[in-house]
């Protein structure tokens, strides 16, 4: 994935909750959340949980006075806080529910979680339209690999391929829908925000 460098401009959009750059911004951290999660938590529910906690905590931080100053840190704040709710992920992990000794912390407003919701079905939405206009076997390995979350060895077996040329066509189907994605966001009105820097 394309790498995103985030200015002043950026962070008074996302503060002010325009819709367009919180999709953006909840896409993109969602990606790298995932990718940090996919090897550290075996349960796809727990990564959720993780991912939603974290992005309910930055939020609440951008809604804070003087909290997040440095907007080309964003990328190293929203890790650094995801760190800690994965930290906090292990240490309740041995009981049954999540972030239960926390419970006199300070969390954020819960409506924050909803914000992050509808940015993320938005985009989910969007992901799901997309697919629908690639060729059905890129559609599917995306799908499998992504969505489903499918052992790629299973995967590997379904296609008749080996690890090697999957990740060949992981490669291409991952251009298309860029390349896709890309048309979308040119098709939008004037002001919206660039999703996937070229």
């Amino acid at each position: 994935m394309q790498f995103q460098s985030f200015d002043e401009s950026y962070l008074e959009r996302l503060r002010a909750g325009d819709f367009r750059t919180q999709e953006h911004f909840v896409a993109y951290f969602s990606e790298l959340v995932q990718l940090k999660l996919r090897s550290r938590v075996q349960s796809p529910q727990a990564i959720e949980d993780v991912r939603q906690e974290t992005f309910a905590r930055v939020f609440a931080a951008l809604r804070a006075e003087g909290k997040i100053r440095q907007p080309e840190r964003l990328g190293s704040y929203v890790n650094s806080i995801c760190n800690n709710v994965l930290l906090e992920y292990y240490r309740s992990s041995q009981r049954d529910t999540f972030l239960e000794d926390e419970e006199d912390q300070d969390f954020p407003d819960r409506t924050v979680d909803f914000i992050g919701a509808i940015a993320a079905k938005q985009m989910q939405d969007k992901v799901r339209e997309i697919l629908e206009e690639m060729p059905e076997r890129d559609r599917r390995l995306l799908r499998a690999i992504f969505l489903e979350e499918r052992d790629k060895d299973e995967v590997c077996r379904d296609f008749g391929v080996d690890r090697d040329y999957l990740r060949v066509l992981l490669h291409r189907a991952k251009r298309s829908f860029k390349s896709l994605y890309l048309k979308d966001l040119a098709a939008r009105p004037p002001g919206v925000v660039a999703a996937v820097k070229t």
